[in-house]
């Protein structure tokens, strides 16, 4: 089952909205994402983790910041590899 709702949102998440071809999908998956992480951190809250909102902020930049630097190149190569190594041919470089 499916709503259908409308959303005020900021111009320069609308202009990226605007460059999906299936923008109810894009923000679906999305949201989904957001409540898995939501979960995630309610489980690791419960079983006594502590986690601070900065310290998860911290961590998120990190990530992107690493995320950023995966170039199309090194995404190739990677791919590569990973499909050597799932027939039993990967030979170890340098």
């Amino acid at each position: 089952m499916t709503k259908k709702i409308a959303v005020s949102l900021p111009d320069d998440v609308a202009e990226r909205l605007a460059q999906e071809p299936n923008v109810s999908a894009f923000v679906a998956e999305s949201v989904r994402q957001r409540m898995a992480g939501e979960r995630t951190r309610r489980t690791l809250r419960q079983v006594g983790f502590r986690l601070a909102e900065d310290r998860l902020a911290e961590a998120g930049r990190a990530l992107d910041e690493a995320q950023a630097k995966i170039t199309p190149e090194l995404r190739a190569r990677a791919a590569s590899l990973l499909s050597e190594s799932s027939r039993g041919r990967l030979t170890v470089r340098d």
